[in-house]
């Protein structure tokens, strides 16, 4: 059968560095094709090049029999194909009536558009998948599940042979997965073909005819879903030999003591629950300790970061930091207890890019260095230089927007903005992502001399070398559930290869 969708020898390289190199991707008609991929893999640089966001540097797309060069979204979508991504990119104050036909309204006298019409197409576009709903209210009163599917039932509505679905299931509980479930297996009897982008390994073996596996900007890999197992896909995206780890044995990884001078206890998190991604998670964390989560992307880190930080509410649970039960129902709850969070996504929630180093820096601190609704200027200012020098932050002062620092000196002003708190507790989750060698060791000694100073630490990494390194314990989650822990001297990349596809009902 030929392939509805033939990518290969796909190159792409920003400002002379390699994202993609020889990159293949092959899709059947009426397929549900999973593309997986640690962090950094290349799997959204590929499919910006199939959407037309960017231009391949080499290689050859053929899409339903046609060498195609999409230079753009809408090219994309008139030539049959049709993205749904994570943040969906609906309008929620708008109808779900104009969501669907955006672009595509019926007019009456070619002028002025026919409302009654289009009420009657959008409801039978949305029968098609099981809904009934009011097609004129506001799309945002209605749940995340409901949005995603009218999300796909605008793409299959637009004649789309190819739904690129990317992380569809991050947002939504169990019976919404299964009806979402239910549509991705109505598209492929109707022959429209899926791309399905998740971290989420166990809803692959469910959903997914087909694999194939991003490392480091190559294809590394591309099989039938049936008869792989979840520890060959977890090794293929990490780049290890299954047999190796296998062989290795599932050893008891709780064995031996941590190597922390542990200090008195800090932090309790009992049964902690914020929704679908983090179930009854459980964590003690001492004075002086480094604790690490590990795990996959989406096995639910940053959930629990988020949910000690006050960032997403508790559904169930209590966390008592310093042997006090505390509210922290908001972030300003936990920076007044101590808590310091360094986000994953320095961009998007860390740095604020038109305000300056100074302004960065002190952020968390302003209630401290306000009197009477004025910042004591001249105290920011001492404290701002202090951090500046003992950090090493290059910037040519402390007025540049910090938009203009590296990424390593952007970094350091954020953590600087967190020990400016004196904090009992640092959540620092990715932090040496993208920065250099140098910076990165710079990061690293500043976290060991808080550590040394009695502050416990969060540690999340990617890196599975970092957190090996660096964490005294490291709790290792799956899909929101603690699978086990490691402790000293059973912390190895191996062990924590080994638990990663030590599951509870795993495929195999």
């Amino acid at each position: 059968m030929a392939e509805l969708l033939s990518m290969t020898g796909i190159d792409k390289a920003f400002a002379g560095v390699s994202a993609l190199s020889q990159t293949s991707l092959e899709v059947a008609p009426g397929e549900v094709h999973a593309l997986i991929g640690q962090n950094g893999a290349g799997k959204s640089t590929l499919i910006k090049i199939l959407t037309g966001v960017y231009r391949r540097d080499g290689g050859t797309i053929v899409f339903n029999g046609s060498e195609s060069v999409i230079s753009s979204p809408g090219e994309a979508q008139a030539a049959g194909i049709a993205t749904i991504y994570q943040e969906l990119n609906l309008v929620p104050l708008r109808s779900v009536t104009e969501n669907v036909i955006m672009g595509y309204e019926p007019k009456k006298l070619g002028l002025f558009i026919d409302w009654k019409e289009a009420h009657r197409r959008t409801r039978e576009i949305l029968a098609r998948f099981g809904i009934d709903i009011d097609v004129r209210a506001p799309l945002g009163s209605f749940s995340t599940a409901i949005q995603q599917l009218v999300a796909i039932a605008r793409a299959v509505s637009l004649d789309a042979r190819l739904v690129i679905m990317d992380e569809p299931t991050s947002s939504l509980d169990t019976s919404e997965v299964e009806v979402l479930f239910g549509v991705v297996r109505g598209l492929r009897e109707a022959g429209v073909s899926v791309l399905y982008v998740s971290h989420f390994l166990d809803e692959l073996f469910e959903i997914c005819d087909r694999v194939t596996t991003m490392r480091d900007g190559r294809t590394v890999d591309c099989r039938a879903i049936e008869g792989t197992t979840k520890l060959e896909l977890i090794a293929g995206m990490l780049g290890r030999d299954a047999k190796d780890i296998e062989q290795a044995g599932m050893t008891e990884f709780s064995a031996g003591t941590g190597n922390a001078e542990k200090g008195d206890v800090l932090l309790t998190a009992q049964g902690v629950s914020t929704g679908p991604r983090l179930n009854d998670f459980d964590m003690t964390l001492h004075r002086g300790e480094i604790i690490g989560l590990g795990g996959l992307l989406g096995a639910g880190r940053t959930e629990a970061a988020r949910a000690i930080f006050g960032v997403d509410r508790l559904t169930k649970g209590s966390i008592a930091v310093d042997g006090t039960s505390r509210s922290l129902e908001t972030p300003a709850d936990a920076i007044r207890a101590g808590v310091g969070y360094l986000t994953e996504d320095r961009k998007a929630e860390g740095i604020i890019p038109d305000m300056s180093v100074r302004e960065n820096l002190t952020l968390a601190l302003l209630p401290k260095l306000t009197r009477n609704g004025q910042i004591d200027r001249a105290r920011e200012k001492e404290l701002v230089a202090s951090y500046i020098k003992a950090l090493g932050i290059k910037t040519s002062n402390m007025e540049q927007p910090i938009r203009e620092l590296s990424g390593g000196n952007q970094q350091k002003v954020l953590l600087a903005r967190w020990l400016a708190i004196d904090p009992e507790l640092l959540i620092l989750d990715e932090p040496t992502r993208g920065v250099d060698v140098g910076a990165k060791r710079e990061i690293q000694a500043i976290i060991r001399d808080s550590v040394a100073k009695g502050v416990g630490v969060v540690l999340i990494s990617s890196e599975f070398e970092e957190i090996v390194e660096g964490a005294d314990r490291i709790i290792v989650l799956n899909e929101g559930r603690i699978v086990t822990e490691l402790t000293n001297p059973g912390i190895t990349e191996d062990a924590l290869v080994r638990a990663l596809a030590h599951t509870e009902g795993a495929a195999a």
